[in-house]
């Protein structure tokens, strides 16, 4: 019997085709079993980095992962629950996409060596990041961080950060 795992890596290979063919990425695919149960989470992702996943989006990869699926059910071996969603706000920042789209958001970072930092998100590049720390800018290497994750604010962030690291001020009526 196949290993979580490997049939984990089969659905990936089953599924990755149909969420690209409309025009997203399979940010991660889970699949655990509980006895012989198995749960198979489908995580999409957006490829524009602005852009996000609408819940229309997710009925639609919903049913086309769940068709595929039923046709090749023998690889999960028994009865599952199909979950297709989004990235959470929780999701860990690991690539260069994630960071883009964390643009202005502030986020707290692990370094692989040294205490853990805050900082506001700047301009992401392949290989590095600004990152506004106690208002200074920092390039910020990837494979310098262990763990970053963006922190919850219900407020807009301050004007003089957004400007420093580049990013708009937009005021409504409301505001001005």
């Amino acid at each position: 019997m196949p290993t979580p795992d490997q049939v984990g890596r089969q659905l990936h290979e089953l599924l990755a085709p149909i969420v690209a063919d409309a025009g997203f990425e399979l940010d991660e695919l889970d699949v655990r079993a509980t006895g012989r149960r198995h749960t198979v989470k489908v995580v999409v992702d957006s490829a524009d980095d602005t852009a996000g996943v609408s819940l229309d989006v997710i009925a639609t990869l919903s049913r086309a992962a769940s068709a595929e699926l039923d046709q090749h059910e023998h690889l999960i071996g028994g009865s599952y629950t199909l979950e297709v969603t989004s990235p959470g706000v929780d999701r860990p920042l690991t690539l260069p996409r994630h960071w883009r789209r964390a643009f202005l958001r502030l986020v707290e970072v692990t370094p692989v060596d040294g205490d853990k930092l805050t900082g506001r998100v700047g301009r992401a590049g392949d290989d590095a990041v600004d990152l506004l720390v106690d208002g200074e800018i920092r390039a910020l290497r990837y494979t310098d961080v262990e763990k970053a994750l963006v922190q919850v604010e219900f407020k807009q962030p301050p004007d003089a950060e957004v400007e420093k690291l580049g990013g708009r001020v937009e005021r409504t009526e409301d505001e001005v």
